[in-house]
């Protein structure tokens, strides 16, 4: 496969490494790459993967664009608000390299659809932000014998790895067993520096260039963490687990991650519209930063205060908790009942996201 002139001035600053050359791009072209979310580590994955010549990729998303997005969310911009991701996605890379070809999957990612999806890819790059597709993520690509590179935010922190490579560790490796929902808290429940998303999500291309090229030494068997406050960078070990049970089959996720959706009733926005306010106490568990941005017009309780304020919830009538997408309520209303013994409560479905 030869390139035309086009290509070569392109690509000129990558062919004129020695050790990549027309060689590596060759194999780049040759390629494909499975994104699994447009979101922060999702948008410069895929922007610098599109830049650097690889030759398919595909993307998993169903989501829009929240205004909340736009912090670390570099693929849209304002005027994409409400719009959906992997369409705006698709325009935006095909803009930076009209020789990308890219296939859509607009759903969600589960345990379904995850092996058909996959088996088509030379490599999974996981932009996700919460453990249930993590796990996900890893069973497939181990199913299907695929490598993928994992990252991860957290407020000024972050990590890298590749799993599943050429015999190495794979996730279930680092983590035999996911931590409690409470435990893991993702970016909308626990905020993150927006840079972070760039810092991870180069990182991830990185690795990813050097799997598909063969090139230099991977991060299969470590995990770098990064701490951004102390601009700290370190490498740990990871090996296999011999006492690991083999992945066999796809299962439930989010129950092996212990969220368990039958112990709370929900509630629809349209059904919560036709309430008589009169007789419905509304709870908002968000911050109050969100809160002052944009409200339904509840009581404020975080869910980081709520066991302080337990007397100004009500024990009778109808008692409806949200937050921004319908997580964080969950958790409330998980502990509100468990520990407190409230029985009238009703989790808001999607949250704000939802109105």
């Amino acid at each position: 496969m030869s390139f035309s002139k086009k290509e070569l001035l392109r690509y000129d600053r990558q062919i004129k490494i020695p050790e990549f050359g027309l060689k590596g791009q060759k194999k780049l072209r040759e390629s494909s790459v499975l994104i699994i979310g447009c979101g922060g580590l999702g948008s410069p994955v895929s922007m610098y993967l599109a830049a650097a010549g690889v030759g398919k990729i595909g993307l998993v998303e169903n989501d829009v664009v929240d205004e909340s997005n736009l912090q670390r969310q570099i693929l849209y911009t304002e005027e994409n608000v409400g719009k959906s991701k992997i369409d705006l996605s698709e325009k935006r890379l095909k803009s930076l390299n009209g020789n990308l070809d890219i296939e859509k999957f607009s759903m969600r990612f589960d345990s379904s659809n995850a092996l058909g999806i996959v088996e088509n890819y030379d490599l999974v790059i996981d932009g996700s932000d919460n453990f249930p597709t993590r796990y996900l993520v890893n069973d497939a690509c181990v199913l299907k014998n695929k490598p993928f590179v994992s990252g991860a935010i957290y407020r000024f922190e972050g990590q890298v790895s590749v799993f599943n490579y050429q015999g190495g560790p794979t996730y279930r490796d680092l983590f035999a067993n996911p931590p409690s929902e409470e435990m893991a808290p993702n970016c909308a429940t626990a905020g993150v520096l927006g840079m972070m998303a760039g810092i991870v999500g180069s990182l991830q291309a990185t690795e990813a260039i050097k799997v598909l090229t063969g090139l230099g030494e991977t991060l299969s068997g470590k995990l770098l963490l990064i701490d951004a406050l102390g601009m700290n960078f370190r490498k740990i070990r990871i090996f296999k687990n011999p006492d690991l049970t083999p992945v066999t089959e796809l299962i439930d996720y989010e129950a092996f991650c212990g969220i368990d959706h039958s112990v709370l009733e929900s509630i629809s926005f349209e059904k919560f519209k036709e309430l008589n306010p009169e007789k419905v106490q509304l709870i908002d568990v968000r911050e109050a930063n969100e809160y002052e941005v944009d409200n339904l017009g509840g009581e404020l309780i975080p869910l980081s205060e709520i066991e302080e304020h337990i007397p100004r919830i009500k024990r009778d009538g109808t008692v409806v908790i949200h937050c921004q997408s319908g997580m964080r309520s969950l958790q409330a209303i998980r502990l509100l009942k468990e520990k407190y013994g409230f029985d009238n409560l009703l989790n808001l479905e999607g949250g704000m996201n939802a109105v």
